[in-house]
């Protein structure tokens, strides 16, 4: 009983403090109204203690993941299953209309343009609107997408630029949420095993979903089977737009500091100023790798089949992977890992120099499946412990989101602007394809080197506080 009036206390006292959207974290605006809801309070990561049945959970070892955690979770996994069934072959789907890899490469940074723009722009409605609200918008965007590329059919290739757009603000508006909500409803002891088993189920899905598309699309052969799987992705969304209507909604937050960013950056004392770098490293990566290796697939072997049998290979052992690292990866492990992960992200690049064939992005994707989880759980898990370092960080958690995917978004757009360049002729020879992705597929070892401190000193933060949990 005392635990829970001190809660309240501590909960109430903030209420003349800028609620979150006054410059603080993501969607933490009414903290009172939040611990209603029965959702965690504002400074959970900065220390604060637990609820009883969180503490049992963590005294034995393993940190719970409760229901509306296990809901984002399905909501999450929907929403990838959607997009794994069809996402994957959009980028060919464009393709075969010229086997023009510059189309490609525009649809692409216009989804993310628009995507980070949207984020920043939708960071204000969702502080006023709610975080499930926005949730909801960038699946029903989603959905609106895919019903525009069914009804265009083989015209759909003509408006690859809008697209573009409308797919990145699908994405801005479900993944600004989604990030947020996962802020809080997750905590530093359970952060790196909800994000195993996120990549777990991402794995899984990633597994099968493109390989009955391949399927599909080989039977029924060319749009009337992308037609189907468009259809699939179509039908996903609409399910995970109802399952969402089970997140319990978040209380209007405040003001929305909109230039908070730059002061953060302008802060020589600030943190972010080594971690802004080591995101936009990993946007410099991923926003060429997730469409690129795929469409490379499929130009190798000029069969969606083959492109779906990839997957499910490269799949598997990312299920595994994720599954291994989410049991065993603990803050105090996270500098190593993802060192180690990195540097065998990199080096399964290297046969690629040799020739770019199906075998040798099968190795890519195999080792690159293999090891990412060692590079993506200490990366999202340490950003986002980051954000709840403090109470004052933890209620600006909608800006520092924004901040997070605005320097992926640069990350991305640079490394797709570095693509467009090689591909300016249509056609990028194999040998500087092949240059292309070691570059940027390296680029993560900068990051893991600006944050290599931080990552230690975390580590050592959640062994002392795992040390003095009774």
């Amino acid at each position: 009983m005392s635990t829970r009036k001190h809660r309240r206390r501590r909960l109430s006292a903030p209420a003349d403090m800028p609620v979150p959207g006054q410059g603080d974290e993501p969607g933490r605006g009414d903290m009172e109204a939040a611990a209603m809801a029965g959702e965690r309070p504002i400074g959970r990561d900065a220390g604060s203690s637990a609820p009883h049945g969180r503490q049992k959970a963590a005294s034995r070892g393993k940190a719970a993941i409760d229901g509306q955690a296990a809901m984002l979770l399905a909501v999450l996994t929907l929403f990838n299953s959607a997009n794994a069934f069809s996402g994957t072959f959009v980028p060919v789907y464009l393709f075969k209309a010229g086997h023009n890899y510059s189309l490609v490469g525009m649809y692409s940074l216009l989804q993310y343009l628009c995507g980070g723009i949207c984020v920043w722009l939708a960071g204000a409605w969702v502080k006023q609107k709610g975080l499930v609200l926005s949730l909801r918008t960038g699946v029903a965007l989603s959905g609106i997408f895919y019903l525009s590329v069914l009804l265009l059919g083989g015209a759909a290739r003509s408006y690859a630029a809008p697209l573009g757009m409308l797919n990145g603000i699908a994405g801005g508006f479900f993944w600004l949420a989604y990030n947020v909500l996962y802020f809080e409803i997750t905590e530093r002891d359970n952060r790196d095993r909800f994000n195993g088993w996120a990549g777990l189920l991402g794995s899984g899905v990633g597994m099968f979903a493109p390989w009955l598309s391949g399927i599909i699309i080989a039977a029924r052969g060319g749009d009337a089977g992308y037609a189907v799987i468009f259809g699939l992705s179509l039908a996903l969304f609409v399910l995970a737009a109802v399952i969402s209507a089970k997140l319990k909604k978040r209380p209007p937050q405040g003001r929305y500091q909109w230039f908070m960013a730059i002061r953060e950056l302008r802060d020589p004392s600030s943190p972010w100023r080594r971690f802004v770098p080591a995101i936009l490293f990993q946007g410099l990566r991923d926003g060429v790798f997730m469409f690129l290796i795929g469409l490379t697939v499929y130009a190798a072997t000029q069969r969606e089949k083959q492109l779906g049998s990839f997957y499910l290979v490269t799949s598997l052992v990312a299920l595994v992977s994720f599954w291994i690292c989410g049991k065993l990866l603990r803050p105090s492990r996270r500098s190593a890992a993802m060192l180690a992960g990195t540097l065998a992200m990199t080096a399964v690049i290297v046969p690629l120099l040799a020739g770019v064939k199906y075998s040798t992005l099968l190795l890519l994707g195999i080792g690159t499946s293999l090891f990412a989880p060692l590079y993506m759980i200490p990366m999202t898990s340490a950003v986002f412990d980051l954000i709840g370092r403090s109470e004052d960080s933890a209620r600006r958690r909608v800006e520092y989101t924004v901040l997070r995917e605005a320097s992926l978004t640069v990350g991305r757009v640079a490394g797709v602007g570095a693509f467009l360049v090689v591909a300016s002729g249509g056609t990028p020879s194999p040998d500087r394809l092949a240059w292309l992705l070691l570059i940027l597929g390296s680029a993560p070892i900068a990051g893991w080197w600006f944050i290599r401190r931080s990552l230690k000193v975390q580590g050592q933060t959640a062994t002392a506080a795992g040390e003095r949990r009774p």
